[in-house]
């Protein structure tokens, strides 16, 4: 013997005890070459002990994160492994002792776990005992019977019983399934909704054990681990999302300015960085020597329509056919999506690895192509991509989906955080606009993720050395109370052109889906809104260049330095250079001012066309900037014309200084102020956001003085966008596509009851349910295939219906599969039982051969959601939304009515609410 009986019984030296059981038994049954056994048994008895090794730390770590389902599998799979490796042909017996002592050890420690399902000829025995497979013979196998238990609060579980008729079945959620099974990946099912309930109590149930095992040093350093997982995870997240964004800002910059030429000396750099590095004192766009444009390397005379249209079929057609081919998920926004997977909604694939890569790459093709769309609406795609990814290195939220969305709202932070590198407007935006499920803990966390992004992203800085946000802005002059009146102006038209801009969306996305030429090619659709775009856009000097830098040139103010800019061409312009005026022009408007305003009312009137057109065609596509952009021009045209009128009154002194807080020949009024309020303006009416909004164009531009003006603005733009048309942008596009998400924001006065929504109604339809003690094996197997819900009520009997409680379908499938493959008693005519008490004669009669009873009482819920017959609507939609509910049973004095879903709840929405959708 390798080892003495008085060594301590560990589980690694109990699995080295197996490994060294097979070898021997494997010295015993070939005797024919003994030098060759004895050389290839230490060698294989070496490999063993390493994959046992291995095995044991694996447990480890899997003990110290909370894992507690992977455990089984590794020691399973290093069992198999350590089998394959010695080649004993006997050791199914010595293989099988070594799992029910680790059964026996895992039970112990009071885990849920799964037990290994061997040949139907080799049956489990005691799990104290060691019982050797070639002492069982088939005459005395017994037939099983499945116990299955669940605890009070929904989460299942289930053991086998020693010594008697009973199999030890896995746990439903935590199934391990052989290849020969059919596909279970996950607990849910694609395009399905979750049970927040049900997770929750899950979580509950590890941190109890968690918190058990605390009382032994590695039990605390586990319990310290699963506290701080979260933070280690948003940590990861934080550094990917600051990273990833900080590459796609400069990578598009550079494509962009790649249109026009390239840095002679470092082709890498943009223009910007490009002048810069020639002059780090000074930047001058205008006088740049070390740029090179490509008429001047090509000995071109002009950089004419052609070539700008080709430059951007070039970068559109290689996003699009990025995105059909390789992740069509990766199109669009993301945001109405989002908010649907964090309201418990599970859509597969949508935060997969390949489309984070695919939608990175295409997003920077898409933004330097110049189409009327933006990036920080997929950066919160890409956010959440990359949250889904790292939580699966924390099995704590990997495997549980509400748990997995804290973790995805602190990505969403993170998204906004590095589109616009505003963090506390991330976090705000998180919480008023994407999430459903927002406790104290995931705003802290998404606090933090959100900071670690943006301290990154300011690390990697892509917007220049010279400035500390976006669109960063410098305005000396102070704004007066009666110019409340104008800002409140660009709320209503902010909230006016917002809802108009939803109603056309909508209805071109409409029009998209039913014509099959334009939903079945997406490609020509990419090409023909690419070619209006070039066409349309190329001949208005404010349409042709880019959003970002056309925003950033209306939030300038006029200096010395824009004499030859339309924008800034006044008459009699005067210049102080002195620190307090901050180089403020002074004089009436010229000609040039007269012709931007032309060109800039036709640029606003080709962006509004076209983004309705380009928000929503199969390339990653935001809409923050193309509204802003919007915004913005609306928010100068009226402050020129405000600027013209406070100098056509400066005539008068008496009445100048009435109304206006400044001094007679100096600017009363700052165009830049009114296009940065016309840009929050025109945002909030299309998204619908206001507190988040407000702090996003506060970081957004460094301004803090000019909160005031932007508040007045964005409520008024908020309450005429929810006049004209109730959702915004995000939830109108939710609509569309049929996702159920069930809005935690609004409020549903109906005088409905729960008996006028319920499935069946009154006198239509046949409720399917399941009874506790007469269905059979068959007839559970019909009910599945025939049907596709979620769970199945369970009631004394067809005839009365009391009800005792509710089936998960899932739990179901898997208790019948496991039950089919463990005993080959178990039939299509065996009884299945949901309660507790089973005819003693029935387990007698299965020990002599008889089709064996299944026991499915522990599978139920003993304690569903139930409402009466008689409960207000708006009772019941409370109910699905606070709770996260995805049935409710109707009943009446303890008789099962009917069932009321959330297809039903948003079903019976739309339908009473249609008249409030229409614009």
């Amino acid at each position: 013997m390798l080892w003495n009986s008085s060594i301590t019984n560990s589980p690694t030296e109990r699995r080295l005890r197996q490994t060294t059981y097979s070898t021997l038994a494997k010295i015993r049954h070939k005797t024919h070459d003994e030098r060759y056994l004895l050389g290839r048994v230490i060698s294989d008895h070496c490999l063993a002990a390493v994959i046992v090794l291995f095995n044991f730390i694996v447990d480890c770590y899997c003990s110290s994160i909370g894992c507690c389902f992977l455990q089984p599998l590794f020691s399973r799979k290093a069992g198999l492994l350590a089998q394959k490796c010695l080649r004993v042909s006997t050791a199914f017996d010595f293989y099988e002792q070594f799992l029910d002592q680790r059964s026996a050890f895992i039970r112990g420690r009071k885990l849920r776990r799964t037990e290994i399902e061997l040949e139907a000829s080799v049956m489990m025995g005691d799990n104290d005992t060691i019982v050797s497979a070639s002492n069982i013979s088939a005459s005395n196998t017994t037939t099983a019977m499945v116990h299955a238990e669940q605890s009070s609060r929904g989460a299942l579980k289930y053991r086998g019983t020693s010594g008697s008729n009973f199999i030890a079945l896995t746990d439903s959620e935590e199934i391990a399934i052989d290849e020969a099974s059919p596909p279970m990946e996950s607990r849910y099912g694609d395009f399905h909704t979750i049970d927040w309930q049900r997770d929750l109590a899950r979580d509950r149930l590890r941190h109890k054990f968690i918190v058990k095992r605390s009382k032994t040093p590695f039990g605390k350093l586990c319990s310290l681990w699963d506290a701080g997982s979260g933070w280690v995870c948003v940590l990861m997240v934080g550094l990917a999302a600051g990273t990833i964004a900080g590459i796609i800002d400069i990578g598009a910059r550079w494509m962009s300015d790649l249109k026009d030429g390239v840095c002679a000396d470092r082709f890498w750099l943009d223009r910007e960085h490009c002048c810069w590095s020639a002059n780090d004192s000074v930047y001058k766009d205008a006088d740049c020597s070390a740029w090179t444009s490509w008429p001047e390397m090509m000995q071109f005379y002009e950089h004419n329509f052609f070539y700008y249209m080709l430059e951007l079929f070039f970068y559109c057609g290689w996003s699009v056919l990025m995105t059909g081919v390789f992740a069509p998920y990766a199109c669009g926004s993301g945001i109405p999506e989002i908010k649907c997977i964090l309201s418990g909604f599970i859509i597969r694939g949508y935060l997969g690895k390949w489309t984070f890569i695919i939608k990175s790459v295409g997003l920077i093709l898409a933004s330097a192509s110049g189409l009327n769309l933006g990036k920080e609406g997929p950066m919160v795609h890409l956010a959440c991509c990359i949250g889904n990814i790292f939580s699966y290195l924390f099995p704590k939220y990997g495997s549980n989906e509400a748990k997995k969305r804290e973790i995805l709202s602190a990505s969403a932070a993170a998204g906004v955080s590095v589109a616009f590198g505003a963090p506390i407007g991330g976090v705000l935006f998180s919480l008023e606009e994407a999430s459903y499920y927002f406790p104290l803990k995931t705003m802290w966390r998404s606090f933090f993720c959100a900071l670690i992004a943006g301290i990154i992203l300011r690390i990697m800085n892509p917007f220049g050395s010279d400035q500390t946000s976006l669109f960063h802005v410098d305005y000396s002059m102070k704004w007066t109370f009666v110019e409340l009146i104008p800002f409140a102006g660009l709320g209503l038209f902010g909230g006016t052109i917002g809802s108009l801009f939803i109603w056309a969306n909508i209805k071109w996305c409409r029009f998209r889906k039913a014509n099959k030429t334009l939903g079945n090619n997406p490609v020509k659709e990419v090409l023909a809104v690419t070619l209006i775009t070039a066409f349309v856009s190329y001949f208005n000097p404010y349409t042709r260049r880019s959003s970002s830098s056309l925003i950033r040139q209306l939030f300038d103010r006029c200096g010395p330095e824009d004499f030859m800019i339309d924008l800034c061409d006044y008459q009699n312009k005067t210049f102080s250079f002195d620190k307090v005026d901050d180089n403020y022009h002074t004089g009436e408007l010229g000609a040039g001012v007269h012709s931007a305003f032309v060109d800039l009312i036709l640029a606003l009137l080709i962006k509004l066309v076209l983004t309705v057109f380009t928000f929503g065609i199969k390339v990653p596509a935001g809409l923050f900037v193309p509204s802003l952009a919007m915004g913005a021009i609306a928010g100068r045209l009226l402050g020129i014309t405000v600027e013209g009128v406070a100098a056509s009154l400066q005539k008068n002194a008496e009445i100048h200084n009435t109304i206006w807080a400044c001094q007679v020949g100096k600017d009363c009024v700052m165009p830049g102020l009114y296009a940065m309020v016309g840009a929050a303006a025109v945002l909030g009416g299309v998204t619908r956001m206001t507190v988040s909004l407000v702090v996003i164009m506060f970081e957004l531009t460094g301004s803090l003085e000019f909160i005031v003006p932007t508040m007045v603005a964005t409520m008024f733009a908020k309450w005429i966008g929810d006049a004209f048309y109730k959702m915004g942008i995000y939830d109108a596009h939710i609509d569309l596509n049929g996702y159920p998400f069930l809005d935690n924001k609004g409020e549903y006065p109906y005088s409905t009851v729960a008996i006028q929504v319920m499935k069946p109604g009154p006198g239509g339809g046949t409720l399917r349910v399941i009874t506790q003690d007469t269905m059979t094996v068959g007839d559970i197997e019909v009910l599945l295939r025939e049907t596709n819900y979620n769970g199945f009520p369970v009631v004394v009997s067809e005839e009365n219906l009391y009800l005792v409680g509710f089936c998960p379908r899932r739990d179901l499938q898997l208790a019948l599969h496991s039950a089919r493959k463990s005993q080959p008693y178990v039939v299509t005519n065996s009884i299945v039982y949901f309660k507790t008490d089973v005819p003693e004669a029935e387990i007698l009669e299965a020990e002599n051969g008889v089709p064996a009873p299944l026991r499915f009482r522990k599978l139920i819920d003993l304690a569903p959601m139930t409402v009466t017959d008689q409960t207000p609507m708006e009772t019941v939609i409370d109910m699905f939304r606070k709770l996260g509910l995805r049935q409710v049973l109707v009943t009446r004095n303890g008789r099962l009515l009917g069932i009321i879903t959330k297809k039903d709840i948003l079903d019976f929405m739309k339908m009473g609410g249609a008249e409030n959708h229409s614009f």
